[in-house]
């Protein structure tokens, strides 16, 4: 695959929810006083009449999209994934999840390459508190063209909660537009034989990279973008495992409860094999440019080298 430009996810998430607004007139936009940070300002541009700033009050935003979603409408509410995620927990699992509503969750600025914003903006935790919720459908897009595609996935295709997590720095936009976006499923970006790796959000690309590193080194490698974390695609992954034998999960989150987890608990019950985690070890993160997070963090293709190596040796101890 190949890089057509450099463009945040969080564009596509703007983009794609202003033009599913175009033909959706249920879609109402909720923000948090920061519409443009998010994007949320192609929608408000378009659509008026049926976007609301609510202040810097993610917990009030919650109960009036429950609101809304009770009534019929589609409410779409975006703010920080630390925040939309984590500040309002409460709110989520109760009045959305237990109701079962259909409510677009945006978590933006995800993982530390969000950057200077530091710890306290940084979502490592939030694929973890929100796939642990009933009801709850957790998505984690590749690139803006990925993102543009699931807001209209999870507008127009899903009936219960929704949380998207995308991201604010630029990042390389390759996905082809002609690869169609099906929640729960994941897509199998390149074949291989003797590891697997298992990517989600920005470092799917890292995990091409990587197995292009690999491959010069003799490797076959298999790479899956696990863009769906709940429902999780247990097929694919299992067969990973079975024709693979070995597996490297890759996320710009905690190891712990995160896509890696959530593979983990897959493979241990249907198909066990050695496993490897990139990830951020139970660390919160610090501020600095996002390529220097990402070095320091162990997220970039060169750690995912290391693992797969290593995970490459412990297949063949068995």
């Amino acid at each position: 695959m190949k890089i057509r430009d450099y463009i945040p996810t969080r564009v596509g998430f703007g983009k794609g929810l202003k033009e599913a607004a175009d033909h959706e007139p249920r879609i109402i936009g909720l923000g948090a006083d920061i519409t443009g940070s998010v994007n949320m300002n192609y929608f408000k541009e378009a659509h008026p009449e049926r976007f609301y700033s609510l202040g810097i009050a993610e917990q009030n935003i919650t109960g009036v999209a429950a609101g809304l979603a009770l009534e019929g409408k589609i409410p779409v509410m975006a703010t920080y994934g630390v925040f939309s995620a984590m500040r309002n927990t409460d709110q989520v699992r109760i009045s959305v999840c237990f109701n079962n509503l259909h409510v677009i969750i945006g978590g933006a600025h995800a993982g530390v390459s969000v950057g200077p914003d530091g710890a306290t903006h940084q979502a490592l935790e939030d694929i973890a508190v929100m796939r642990s919720l009933p009801n709850m459908t957790v998505l984690s897009p590749c690139d803006a063209t990925q993102t543009n595609q699931a807001i209209k996935a999870a507008i127009n295709n899903q009936t219960g909660p929704v949380y998207l997590r995308f991201g604010r720095e630029a990042v390389p936009d390759f996905m082809p537009e002609d690869i169609p976006f099906e929640i729960g499923k994941g897509q199998l970006l390149k074949t291989g034989e003797d590891v697997t790796i298992v990517a989600t959000g920005h470092l799917v690309w890292e995990a091409l990279m990587a197995a292009a590193e690999l491959e010069k080194a003799g490797v076959s490698v298999r790479v899956i973008n696990l863009h769906t974390i709940k429902p999780i695609d247990r097929k694919i992954l299992i067969e990973a495992s079975v024709e693979t034998g070995a597996i490297v999960s890759a996320e710009e989150h905690q190891i712990m409860g995160g896509m890696g987890s959530a593979v983990a608990e897959v493979l241990v019950e249907h198909a066990p094999c050695p496993m490897k985690f990139i990830g951020v070890q139970n660390t919160f993160g610090e501020s600095g440019q996002p390529g220097e997070l990402m070095e320091k963090y162990k997220l970039k293709s060169k750690h995912i080298v290391k693992a797969a190596h290593e995970v490459l040796i412990n297949k063949a101890k068995q």
